[in-house]
């Protein structure tokens, strides 16, 4: 393999294995924060036992999203030193602005929240679970823009041969950047409902703590009822903006190839890139595409063909990680419109808990083939439009690379399996028991 394919598969690797963590942290932290504030409100102390038990959770997968997000920005500098000479300018920027507002903002009520159990008042304590919530989604705001901005760039213009910023507000308010953090964020939220639900689900079947995880599940089962349907929403808006944007990346998620008026939504179809057609096109939906995308049942939907080859991104992997994202977002919404009707009582629903416990892993792999389609869907470009991904990469011998990627891959597996391994032992557990003058 060439340097460029394998800086690609190396930067695909730690991204993928990043996001296992991210996502989880983003909802979990909502979550506990409003369980907390449950407990300053009514002086329960089983809502704050649920507090330190979800939250021991949520550290883990801070700590490894930390871990991993650090040495994901490294590789801008080693792998992709074409493009970070080329748009610093901008793209630094971002992650400045993320590391030194939004991460020191959350790691530091962090550590305040976990050491000041007992040694704050309630309130001021509770004050900073709120104020990490709303630094870990501000920090996934920043870095969301400056992915944007890679999907969709603007306010910059090119000056000696690079591009610089020249309206930083266009940048962080862009549509595109906007309806992206949303997505992602409703996405994480419904991962995270899903995880309490599914462990919830587990001790309830097990007849072990019945009041405190109904009540974790009722919790979650909100989140998974608003989230999953907001997606949704939010998701056709996304795709919208995408016609706009990233017409190729659409083009090539529901697999046209001609462009035409009235272009028909394939339910199934197998992406030829070879021959540059469909199969199956009996199970087309007439015009919902044209109406789906553009909002005109009769509007011209522009196909792969009216781009270069060597303008189109890859097809059948950007089709299928579409189809499959889009069909575990609706489950999403349908099991939790479900355990909704049966949040009062979970207990008498032994199918529906089994059905939860056996989804924790779905929505993680939901949120990876969003991904997958959102930077193979921009192929070839890096930066769309502006530049390719061919002219980003580091001038360094493909050996070295590949001697990184395996030690990515090496690392990165141990550190996965001990994560996910600790995460199970104290989901599994359960809560401490209550001290005796308690009970």
């Amino acid at each position: 393999m060439d340097v460029i394919t394998l800086s690609r598969w190396q930067f695909a690797v730690a991204t993928l294995f990043h996001f296992l963590f991210v996502p989880l942290t983003l909802g979990l932290v909502v979550m506990v924060a409003i369980m907390e504030t449950i407990y300053v409100r009514t002086g329960n102390e089983e809502y704050k036992r649920m507090a330190k038990f979800w939250g021991k959770i949520f550290l883990i997968n801070f700590a490894l999203g930390v871990v991993t997000g650090i040495t994901l920005e490294f590789q801008f500098g080693t792998n992709w030193a074409g493009y970070s000479k080329y748009v610093g300018d901008i793209f630094g920027s971002l992650l400045a602005v993320e590391a030194t507002v939004a991460f020191f903002l959350e790691s530091t009520f962090l550590g305040i929240w976990v050491f000041g159990w007992d040694r704050l008042s309630k309130k001021f304590h509770n004050a900073c679970i709120w104020l990490v919530a709303i630094g870990s989604n501000f920090s996934a705001y920043w870095i969301l823009v400056a992915n944007s901005w890679m999907q969709h760039p603007v306010g910059y213009v090119i000056r000696d041969g690079r591009a610089e910023l020249s309206n930083f507000w266009a940048v962080i308010t862009q549509p595109f950047a906007v309806i992206t953090f949303f997505h992602v964020i409703l996405a994480a939220y419904t991962l995270a409902a899903f995880v309490v639900m599914g462990f919830s689900a587990y001790h309830i079947l097990r007849k072990q703590h019945i009041s405190f995880f109904t009540k974790s599940f009722r919790i979650a089962v909100i989140f998974a009822v608003v989230c999953s349907i907001l997606n949704i929403v939010v998701g056709d808006f996304h795709g919208k903006e995408m016609a706009k944007a990233q017409p190729t990346k659409l083009a090539s998620a529901e697999a046209v190839w001609k462009t035409a008026k009235g272009a028909p939504f394939y339910l199934i179809a197998f992406p030829d890139e070879q021959n540059e057609r469909n199969y199956v096109e009996a199970l087309g939906i007439p015009k919902f595409l044209s109406w789906l995308a553009l909002g005109d049942k009769d509007a011209e939907f522009k196909g792969l063909k009216a781009w270069p080859k060597e303008e189109r991104p890859p097809v059948t992997m950007t089709f299928v990680s579409f189809r499959l994202m889009v069909g575990l977002g609706f489950l999403f919404a349908l099991v939790a419109i479900i355990a909704w009707f049966r949040r009062n009582r979970p207990e008498e629903s032994r199918p529906l808990l089994y059905i939860l416990i056996g989804m924790i892993p779905l929505p993680y792999i939901a949120v990876s083939l969003g991904w997958i389609v959102t930077e193979v869907g921009r192929q070839p470009w890096i930066v769309y439009g502006v530049m390719k991904t061919a002219d980003a990469g580091s001038k360094i011998a493909a050996y070295q690379v590949g001697i990184s990627l395996a030690a990515f891959i090496s690392i990165y597996t141990l550190l996965g399996v001990a994560c996910f391994a600790l995460m199970l032992k104290f989901a599994l557990k359960g809560p401490e028991p209550l001290p005796e003058a308690e009970k």
